[in-house]
């Protein structure tokens, strides 16, 4: 299986990429583009099928792009993680022989999204269908827990919105929608608060727009679209994959560097002696200082892009949730400019954790152990925590 969800097959010495295939496959395809060395397929027929395949649970599987692997059971999918992890930290990263351990999978492989970001089309919660900008109408999402179910069924019609995202938190059963569009005249009277998002600011509509989660004994503020983890369990794991690889000690600063609310900084960093934590985006940074206080952590703030160094800081361990591009030459270059003993690395894609793993070898560092956390079930999306010790 390759990072991106499609299977790899040959024929005649090419590589075939084939959506909707399982390894050990027999497939009938038809080529829809030829690279040369390598093609893209669409699959056929299904000759003889793997012992791992399963019915997908949703009606929509294989039309609508939210989800990849359905057709797989999670136990099956963790594997698959593990070995594009490996894969890509070995091709990219050039790194020989990584230790990446078993594939994490907390909570269920259903019902666990926290957050779900829809279009809106016929009045209904939309997705793009797969490897196109056309929209499909859903009338099920099993990825949604009752929570945001009940949300959509008390919404009901949401013409003439444009967009919706629900949240809720799981440990708290706060929730929240944020709209984008013409607001339906019923929103005023929906059970949970509404909001829009203008120039990275919220506006509400009714009700206070935040929301609250609950990790480990730390409770979080949320504000409207503010990142916070996905998956709630997820993020529970993270926490104690980063408090393992960092080890803090009441002597330690912890830098922690994209650090949306404080999920680490509020909870790895209960430990250490001083927190100093970075975070460009506004509602998020807001969230950062509101929940220092109230969690009573004494944390320095820098609001400001982490690639534009952190001027006038050390730190002894660091922790980094970097977007799915990555940290970069710029962003390695700050993290490591204080020679922190450890890092722990806390990554969204396979791929741009390999290639900064290559930089931090320049500047230093080893990889010790990567770790894949399933926190998105049905789907190829891989959370990874990993570890970098200084040379």
């Amino acid at each position: 299986m390759a990072h991106g969800g499609e299977a790899v097959g040959r024929a005649d010495g090419k590589a075939i990429f084939v959506d909707g295939a399982l390894p050990g496959e027999e497939v009938e395809v038809e080529i829809l583009e030829d690279h040369g060395s390598w093609a893209r397929a669409a699959l056929m027929t299904v000759v003889e099928p793997s012992s791992d395949r399963v019915e997908p649970r949703c009606g929509h599987f294989g039309r609508c792009g939210g989800c990849q692997w359905q057709f797989a059971p999670r136990e099956t999918q963790a594997i698959w993680k593990r070995d594009v992890v490996a894969g890509q930290l070995q091709h990219l990263g050039k790194i020989a022989d990584p230790d990446v351990r078993s594939t994490v999978t907390p909570g269920p492989a259903f019902g666990y999204r926290n957050r779900m970001d829809f279009r809106v089309a016929e009045g209904k919660p939309a997705l793009y269908r797969r490897r196109t900008r056309e929209l499909e109408v859903l009338n099920e999402c099993p990825l949604l827990p009752e929570s945001l179910r009940g949300m959509l069924d008390e919404a009901g019609d949401l013409s003439p919105l444009r967009r919706i995202t629900l949240r809720v938190g799981s440990n708290t059963g706060d929730r929240l929608a944020i709209v984008s569009g013409r607001v339906p005249d019923t929103a005023g009277g929906w059970s949970f608060p509404v909001c829009a998002v203008r120039r990275g600011r919220p506006e509400p509509i009714h009700g206070d727009p935040v929301f609250s989660e609950k990790v480990g004994d730390t409770t979080f503020r949320v504000t409207a679209s503010a990142f916070f983890q996905n998956n709630t369990a997820g993020a529970e794991s993270l926490v104690d994959l980063v408090g393992e690889a960092l080890n803090v000690t009441e002597t330690d600063v912890l830098l922690d560097a994209y650090a949306g609310g404080g999920l680490f900084a509020l909870t790895v960093g209960r430990n250490a002696r001083r927190v100093v934590a970075v975070e460009s985006a506004g509602m998020a940074a807001d969230d950062l200082a509101y929940n220092s206080k109230a969690a009573g952590v004494e944390v320095e703030g820098f609001s400001t892009p982490v690639e534009s160094g952190i001027g006038g800081a050390v730190w002894s361990v660091a922790v980094c949730d970097p977007p799915r591009t990555g940290l970069g030459v710029e962003g390695v270059a700050a993290i490591t400019t204080a020679t922190p003993r450890a890092i722990a690395y806390v990554a969204c894609d396979p791929a741009s954790l390999a290639r900064d793993a290559h930089l931090l070898g320049e500047a230093g560092y080893d990889l010790d152990y990567a770790v894949p956390v399933d926190m998105f079930p049905q789907t190829f999306h891989i959370e990874t925590v990993a570890r970098f010790q200084l040379r």
